[in-house]
């Protein structure tokens, strides 16, 4: 990946509906080489995909928590069930798997408190081998998703 690639996707993460007209005037390429650069970033999977950022308010999914998972069985079967099952669950809009304690790390968005509680105790307190559930609401968002920073490698 040369300089003229990392700008690419300095600016496609910038604006993901940039013209490849545009795209090439600000990389400083003409627009054929441009396409075909930007193809095969996709084709090799740097680019993974495009995508709106969206208001939570306005969805009807305003209210986003942070809960953190401490498992009491940690056996691979218990381990992957649990992961299948959150991948499943479209309130759950991110989910990692960490070292130490805790061992997971959720971003749940619903409608409101009243929607966080259910979810929190109809289905995240029924994930299998689960010891601990802690919610963490954030106060306010500093800084959202700005993209990756693209090292100069």
């Amino acid at each position: 990946m040369d300089r003229i690639d990392r700008r690419i996707l300095q600016e496609l993460q910038r604006d993901g509906r940039i013209s490849n007209t545009e795209l090439a005037d600000r990389v400083g390429l003409t627009p054929s080489p441009c396409l075909r650069r930007v193809r095969q970033l996709e084709e090799a999977g740097v680019i993974r995909g495009y995508r709106a950022l969206l208001d939570g308010d306005a969805v009807g999914s305003g209210f986003q928590a942070f809960v953190t998972v401490v498992m009491r069985y940690e056996d691979h079967d218990t381990v992957a069930e649990l992961e299948r099952q959150v991948a499943g669950m479209p309130e759950v809009v991110e989910a990692h798997r960490l070292f130490g304690d805790p061992d997971f790390l959720l971003r749940v968005a619903v409608a409101d408190l009243a929607a966080y509680e259910r979810f929190y105790s109809e289905v995240l307190s029924g994930l299998p081998g689960v010891a601990q559930l802690t919610s963490h609401l954030a106060m306010k968002v500093v800084k959202s998703d700005t993209g990756l920073p693209i090292s100069g490698k």
